[in-house]
């Protein structure tokens, strides 16, 4: 009889957790500067905060394998955005009002301590399940220890499932609000919110009133922040139908932009659109560091979907701290400055593409940035080659004619979640000039364009013994500009 997948680490046989940190840590794949678990699987990053000048980042984590199963909270913490320090497991589920896992949730700064807020998952004989609102109180030394009220919020309000989840906190005037996701009992995606005077004792204040009001099936994960002089709510709606350029993943990840009124709970919406463009992006969340910065971080990877890397026993990934603006209504996404810091070498290249390919590196350790500018651009397409071999390439490519870019990983002998296709694409206006950077680590690009208003975010997993050679090629003339990092480790 297999083992449960709801076994606490706590009920760990003897050896059994050295021998799967033993497995994982030989996979080439894993990255060396992305934050990724040990062993056991990640998912959606929680508890962002800076606190007495520490960054901590906790994550959902199974320790068992490569599967869902009893969550934990894992912990690492930084100074300095890139180098992370392992620190013992945060949130071990022992309690009742969390006996299938402690879900996701947010944190906040209050009287010189933290506030971990996240969802008791609870799942009965019968199929049926429900969800309690718990606090934790993160320590000046990095422990943690739960409420010994919890839980702040026992249950569902009436009108919707049992699927209530992952608190994000914010303090407003002298109210705390908690945004929950949610799903109404007719099956449909919401967002709603509790109120406190104390950040303990919480009371129901009702639902977000958006303009989206069937928009799927659940909405998860949702953030709200002020950004530039706009609010801005980001969520992940579960059940959206592919359209054009957008929703072509297993569940998908949106922000909005409008105007809130917290008393009404009503959301003047002025405009909405996908966060990331890339085929392995879920769950993000923000919070606001101590120089004022709003950051992000996400989850590399999808639920419901099996990973190259899932027969080592290790899954998933952190993207990199991203600074966030708004530029007008859009959405702009920059990797923090802080990761120069990485950079060990550079090479720069320079020339001019005629109907051509050109090999940049013909052999390198795929740990590695490219900063990059192509210029007077006259080819119908033209771009970048990554992880590319005799047999393997990820391509990038800017179409002036269909006015378009793509990313295309349908060469990989290690393909996975092809049902939902092997191209992503998004409008592109294509000018005199663009610029591209690019972070590859291993099995994870990630892909900025023009300062971060595309962004592509991708797990790609290139054969164990293939030489891995990044090439560029336009059909037609143009010239381009490459500064390439290699990078060191930073976990």
């Amino acid at each position: 009889m297999a083992e449960s997948k709801y076994r606490t680490i706590l009920e760990a046989k003897s050896g059994e957790l050295e021998a799967l940190k033993d497995k994982a840590i030989k996979d080439s794949w894993q990255p060396i500067y992305h934050i990724h678990p040990q062993y056991g699987l990640m998912n959606d990053p929680n508890g962002l905060i800076q606190l007495n000048g520490e960054y901590h980042v906790f994550y959902q984590w199974y320790p068992y394998g490569a599967m869902h199963g009893m969550k934990h909270w894992a912990h690492v913490k930084s100074t300095d955005l890139v180098t992370w320090e392992r620190l013992p497991v945060a949130l071990t589920p022992t309690e009742e009002y969390e006996s299938h896992g402690a879900y996701s949730g947010g944190a906040i700064a209050k009287d010189g301590q933290g506030l971990l807020f996240y969802t008791g998952n609870v799942k009965y004989e019968d199929g049926s399940r429900s969800a309690n609102q718990c606090i934790a109180m993160l320590n000046r030394d990095g422990s943690v220890e739960k409420y010994t009220h919890n839980p702040a919020v026992r249950g569902v309000p009436d009108g919707y499932t049992g699927h209530v989840r992952d608190p994000k906190v914010w303090k407003e005037n002298d109210t705390y609000y908690m945004l929950l996701g949610a799903q109404r009992e007719n099956e449909t995606g919401a967002l709603i919110v509790y109120e406190s005077s104390d950040a303990l004792q919480w009371s129901f204040k009702g639902e977000v009133k958006t303009s989206l009001p069937d928009f799927g099936y659940m909405w998860e994960c949702p953030d709200y922040f002020k950004l530039d002089g706009k609010d801005v709510f980001v969520f992940s709606p579960q059940g959206i139908k592919a359209d054009g350029h957008d929703f072509h993943n297993i569940y998908n990840v949106i922000y909005a932009v409008g105007t809130f009124d917290v008393e009404s709970l009503t959301f003047e919406m002025e405009y909405y659109r996908e966060i990331d463009k890339g085929f392995d992006f879920y769950a993000p969340q923000t919070f606001q560091d101590e120089s004022g910065r709003r950051l992000l971080l996400a989850w590399i990877g999808n639920p419901d979907v099996d990973y190259p890397s899932d027969e080592y026993g290790w899954a998933h990934a952190l993207t990199l701290p991203r600074e966030l603006s708004l530029e007008g209504n859009e959405l702009v996404q920059k990797p923090v400055e802080e990761l120069n810091k990485l950079r060990d070498q550079a090479v720069h290249f320079r020339g001019t593409l005629k109907n051509e390919e050109v090999i940049i590196d013909e052999a390198t350790n795929n740990a590695y940035e490219i900063n990059m500018t192509f210029r007077e651009i006259g080819a119908k397409q033209f771009g970048l080659e990554l992880f590319n071999s005799k047999e393997e390439e990820l391509r990038l490519v800017f179409d002036t004619e269909k006015q378009e870019v793509r990313l295309d990983r349908s060469s990989f002998h290690h393909q996975y979640a092809t049902e939902y296709g092997v191209v992503r694409s998004e409008k592109w206006t294509a000018s005199n000039e663009v610029d591209v950077r690019v972070f590859v680590d291993k099995s994870i690009v990630e892909i900025y364009i023009n300062g971060g208003k595309i962004v592509f975010t991708s797990r790609v997993f290139p054969k164990k013994d293939s030489k891995s050679a990044v090439n560029v090629f336009a059909e037609g003339a143009v010239d381009y500009r490459i500064d390439y990092y290699g990078m060191s480790r930073g976990i």
